[in-house]
């Protein structure tokens, strides 16, 4: 998974690489992506400059029926503030690697029966965080219909 800037983007400011070395095999040229180490980085400078819910920071891309993906801040991990709480950080991002992985499920080869025992296991690993956090979790966060949720823009 990666996020590609595509055309002018508000957001020169984040951590960038070069989009094909990091997803090869969709016919991507010039474009930039998001670092994958900048992750962190990208949430706090976003929280930091004020990024308004809903800023476009690259487009989806969808090539040859394969995986799509956006970076739009309000929607993924963008608006957390900054990384000081482990958990609810990180169930922030469980969320959106959960929403991408239904969107994307076809194309990767995953059934719903086997997405829905990864959301199970993706649960767990959240709940471990919130524990030893000694923080209240709600499994209801990661629910599936929450999840979908995300993908249909209604989350």
């Amino acid at each position: 998974m990666a996020f590609v800037f595509r055309g002018a983007s508000p957001c020169a400011f984040l951590p960038h690489e070069l989009a094909r070395l990091h997803v090869p095999g969709l016919g991507l040229a010039d474009e930039w992506a998001l670092a994958p180490y900048g992750i962190d980085d990208a949430t706090d400078e976003l929280h930091a400059r004020r990024a308004r819910r809903g800023t476009r920071c690259g487009s989806p891309r969808r090539a040859s029926g394969r995986s799509r993906g956006g970076f739009t801040t309000g929607r993924t991990s963008t608006t957390h503030g900054p990384f000081t709480e482990r958990a609810w950080t990180e169930l922030q991002c469980d969320a959106a690697a959960l929403a991408w992985l239904w969107l994307n499920r076809v194309a990767v080869g995953l059934g719903d029966a086997s997405w829905e025992r990864a959301r199970g296991a993706v649960v767990r690993v959240a709940e471990a965080r919130f524990v030893e956090e000694a923080k209240p979790f709600d499994p209801a966060w990661l629910a599936t219909l929450r999840v979908q949720d995300l993908v249909a823009g209604d989350g």
